[in-house]
């Protein structure tokens, strides 16, 4: 079912179909495709000229394929405007070195607006994408396309299920995803090996970033191929958690420090909510408030993991006990850190704090990612340590924690 098409049947294909010519958005392309074999060999793709339809013209799109819908779907967003879709294309290109690029997954592209931007620059795209009412356009595309597009049924968001039994899609497992893109896995100092776009679900959100952040430390899902590159939209308020600096009391927490040590992130682009379709039936926004931070803007974030990650005493073996570390240290932000550690039995927090140069009334909440990191290595030389709350069932239940 990855490779394949959606299962909405013969007459709901058409149905759909029909509804997306009807908004206009054609696979349209100024000239014949003419691919040479050597340039597909390298990577490089001349441009097709594809036409991108207008922002009103994508938002109505989106509307009555909403509307042919009989399911209540989920809130997705989706970039409909042409200027947006550019920029973000920018964004995604941006540095990029005359060699092969890795390819690029977009995950539920929708209308396809930000898609066509990519294949006009002539980036290789795998289309993502857990809606089969934008299928039938995606795979109009694809076939009129020489191979620099491939549009497969699943959900991103939905990727390794934690449950046991058969994955039902649109539902996938990364590693059928990876083998239908054709990537491998590569050792985790080498090249980024595939990039990946995509907006966060406004009411899953938070979810997905822990959700990610276990599966980096554990080198598990997308990151047993490498250090996969993350290009995201999230809200405002969890961009200013993800980029905090010890003392914001709102903003500085285990997610922070946590996102913080394991990878570089870099600010893309901001852009208001309005600018974004919605499949609301409304029309609307729907923009969540928030009380104590900013969110006025979606922010295009860049997560590439640290090369250095897993150097020294942190180990995909032990990440576990790290995350359980600075959740448990950051749970009381405003705990002194030599109280935690004598929680943890350790009579010597003193002398261990002395030696990594930590103020011995320094606050949980004070302390840089880069502290907590030195923390735990000092701690896992400590038999101490291990033999007070380094417990298997300790391990099990946290994966669950802010889940």
């Amino acid at each position: 079912m990855l490779a394949g098409r959606a299962p909405p049947g013969a007459a709901g294909c058409r149905r759909l179909l029909a509804a997306a010519l009807a908004a206009g958005l054609r696979p349209l392309l100024c000239g014949p495709p003419c691919w040479a074999a050597a340039r597909r060999a390298v990577g490089q793709w001349p441009s097709p000229g594809l036409r991108i339809p207008e922002a009103a013209e994508a938002e109505r799109l989106v509307q009555q394929l909403q509307r042919v819908q009989r399911a209540r779907l989920p809130l997705r967003r989706f970039i409909a405007c042409p200027q947006l879709a550019r920029t973000v294309q920018r964004c995604l290109q941006g540095g990029a070195s005359p060699s092969p690029q890795p390819v690029l997954l977009e995950c539920a592209p929708g209308p396809g607006i930000l898609t066509r931007t990519l294949l006009n620059a002539g980036v290789k795209v795998v289309a993502l994408e857990s809606n089969s009412a934008f299928l039938p356009n995606l795979q109009s595309l694809e076939n009129s396309l020489d191979g620099q597009l491939k549009v497969i049924y699943g959900d991103f968001f939905r990727l390794d299920p934690l449950g046991t039994g058969t994955v039902k899609p649109p539902a996938v497992c990364s590693d059928k995803l990876f083998e239908t893109m054709g990537v491998a896995a590569v050792p985790w100092r080498a090249d980024v090996p595939v990039k990946i776009f995509g907006i966060l679900p406004q009411r899953r959100e938070r979810n997905m970033l822990w959700r990610l952040l276990f599966a980096l430390y554990e080198c598990s899902s997308i990151y047993r191929y490498g250090r996969v590159e993350l290009n995201i939209f999230v809200s405002e308020k969890e961009y200013k958690v993800l980029t905090a600096k010890p003392g914001e009391v709102k903003a500085y927490q285990a997610l922070t420090v946590l996102w913080q040590v394991g990878c570089e992130i870099e600010l893309l682009h901001k852009e208001p909510w309005s600018s974004f379709a919605t499949n609301l039936k409304s029309g609307g926004l729907a923009v969540p408030k928030s009380r104590w931070l900013p969110n006025d803007h979606l922010c295009l974030v860049r997560l590439t993991p640290q090369e250095n990650l897993f150097t020294g005493g942190l180990k995909p073996t032990n990440s576990s006990t790290f995350i359980f570390m600075v959740k448990q240290c950051l749970a009381k932000p405003k705990s002194r850190l030599t109280d935690r550690l004598k929680s943890w039995s350790l009579d010597n927090s003193g002398k261990l704090l002395r030696e990594l140069e930590i103020p011995k009334n320094a606050e949980t909440r004070n302390l840089y990612p880069e502290d907590y990191r030195r923390l735990f290595e000092a701690l896992q030389n400590s038999s101490v340590f291990t033999e007070t709350w380094f417990h298997d069932e300790v391990l099990e239940s946290i994966r669950n924690i802010n889940l």
